[in-house]
């Protein structure tokens, strides 16, 4: 039995667990609560790419009659390929049987449809050498044809790291989810709820977490929650996470807790802790809650009833993985891209250097909320101690730092570190292109094993740049990346088009702009993102500005 069940529901990534619940279980091990979490999606998606399960979706599809489009014709036509060769893909993507990639690479080895005709130059890509990247590559289209075939004929909702996005994006009305948890089970959500039994009948937990990073996280916290109120009613249920930490903080639909006893805002830590205490004290007459919606007398209420702050960085503890299936995640490559391989291919600790974000000023950035309003750093011999333990819990030495964006002198001060233990790890994170970057920082980073940074140029133009409060310009940028360059670290830039304001001409100038960042060498990185305004930056809060 565990007091706490922490889960995050399908899907996230493929490669490496989201990092919220081990964060949790790593904190609630210092107050000696118990805990279990499992990562439901990663469980989901072995289950599902398995020859034993695939045979049944192969013959729900001919049954529902349900194979319309020359594409899952030719999929369902060549279903004894794909069953033979599929467990040992999985497998092979699992880090397992290496010798594999040679055969993957050979032609005509894999069954191909679609995703296939999108094919890259595969030796410009990988070269002659690079099998076990191209294996990766092939076998990921291979996977992605499967799901194709399980999006046109299956369930309709599937996505590698989504599942019914759509329902989660449109939560402003809460209409559209509550009818979808009234129709019958799909597909996927049959797979996930008897995974998901299977773990409440054995762990006997008096409370049930589920993070929600993302709006395809949704559906299926709303699903499995469902299930749980319906065949565990004793068992409370609470969530938390990304999403409702920005698209949930003024809820008022009572719907919503007919699956649900609480949803919790902002750092989690407190706010489960003083959970699983009334729990304890068998909810006192007047239990404390922080930052937390719940029922009262048929009312959606919001409790902030308990005066004790939040946990300091240094008290949370060190993230924990155990009882995550880390020798399941599976290695993916979906283009040839460098930066894209890094988050998608290999399973990396995740850890923060710093709670919220050293600048704070980007007017399209959510830095009204704690999350990133509220910055804290950790002290960079306590970070590196949380490395060495996770290093020996996990057996892995790759680390992502998951922060808005790193300090220059925190990473500075964590790099003196790491090389004064002689740790051998890789790591990289995400930073600002600020001028505190120098040849000797950048140099500095690389001895002690920093291979890659990302950061936003956004729309590569002085104007548009001092509209955002970025406290960059183009020329900043463009040293920056060459000195990072210099100390052969990738550069990876995130972009935007469609900023307020911007012009056609500038949207054309800043194409030109980042051509010639490539062409000379100083990016090896890039993806432009179409700008998207929150609730909750400078500009969601006064767009008249």
């Amino acid at each position: 039995m565990k007091d706490i069940l922490l889960i995050t529901p399908p899907f996230t990534q493929l490669n490496t667990p989201y990092p919220a619940t081990a964060y949790l279980k790593g904190f609630l091990n210092t107050k000696n609560i118990s805990s279990f979490q499992i990562d439901l999606g990663i469980e989901v998606i072995i289950e599902l790419f398995s020859k034993e399960q695939f045979t049944k979706v192969f013959a729900h599809a001919e049954q529902k009659n349900t194979i319309l489009t020359d594409n899952s014709k030719r999929i369902f036509a060549l279903k004894e390929s794909y069953l033979n060769t599929l467990d040992a893909v999985i497998a092979f993507l699992q880090g397992n049987n290496a010798t594999f990639a040679r055969q993957i690479c050979t032609d005509g080895f894999l069954p191909q449809a679609s995703r296939f005709q999108q094919l890259d130059d595969l030796h410009w890509a990988f070269g002659e050498m690079g099998l076990h990247d191209k294996a990766k590559h092939l076998a990921t289209l291979y996977l992605e044809d499967l799901s194709d075939f399980i999006v046109e004929c299956v369930d309709a909702n599937f996505g590698f790291s989504r599942y019914a996005e759509r329902l989660g994006r449109s939560a402003n009305s809460f209409d559209e989810i509550y009818d979808s948890l009234h129709k019958e089970l799909t597909y996927i959500d049959q797979i996930t709820l008897a995974l998901l039994h299977e773990k409440i009948a054995k762990l006997q937990s008096k409370l049930v977490c589920f993070s929600v990073p993302f709006p395809g996280n949704l559906y299926s916290a709303f699903r499995c929650a469902q299930y749980i109120k319906k065949n565990f009613p004793n068992i409370k249920i609470a969530m938390g996470g990304g999403f409702a930490n920005t698209e949930l903080r003024s809820v008022s639909d009572k719907r919503v807790f007919e699956f649900f006893d609480f949803i919790t805002l902002d750092d989690g830590e407190l706010p489960i802790e003083l959970l699983i205490n009334s729990f304890s004290n068998n909810m006192a007459k007047m239990p404390l809650f922080k930052r937390t919606f719940l029922l009262q007398n048929n009312k959606v209420v919001y409790s902030n009833n308990c005066n004790k702050p939040d946990y300091k960085q240094s008290e949370v503890g060190t993230p924990d993985y155990t009882d995550l299936y880390l020798n399941k995640y599976i290695s993916v490559i979906e283009i040839a891209n460098p930066m894209h391989s890094l988050w998608s291919d290999g399973r990396w600790n995740k850890l923060t250097m710093a709670h919220g974000c050293y600048w704070g000023k980007c007017t399209f950035c959510d830095i009204s909320l704690d999350y990133i309003k509220i910055y804290e750093p950790i002290a960079a011999t306590l970070l590196v101690d949380r490395m060495e333990e996770l290093i020996s819990k996990t057996g892995e030495n790759g680390f992502h730092f998951v922060d808005e964006a790193a300090p220059p002198s925190l990473m500075k001060a964590l790099a003196l570190e790491i090389i004064k233990r002689k740790l051998i790890v890789t790591w990289w994170t995400n930073i600002r292109f600020e001028k505190n970057f120098t040849v000797d920082l950048c140099f500095l980073l690389k001895a002690s094993g920093c291979i890659a940074v990302s950061g936003g140029l956004e729309v590569a133009s002085d104007r548009l740049l001092k509209l955002i409060d970025k406290g960059v310009t183009v020329t900043q940028v463009a040293q920056v990346t060459r000195n990072f360059t210099k100390a052969n670290i990738m550069v990876h830039s995130y972009l935007m088009y469609g900023y307020p304001t911007q012009t056609e001409q500038e949207t054309i100038d800043s194409l030109e702009m980042v051509r010639q960042l490539f062409q000379i060498g100083v990016l090896q990185s890039g993806f432009w993102h179409q700008f998207a305004l929150t609730a909750h930056s400078p500009i969601g809060l006064a767009p008249e500005e």
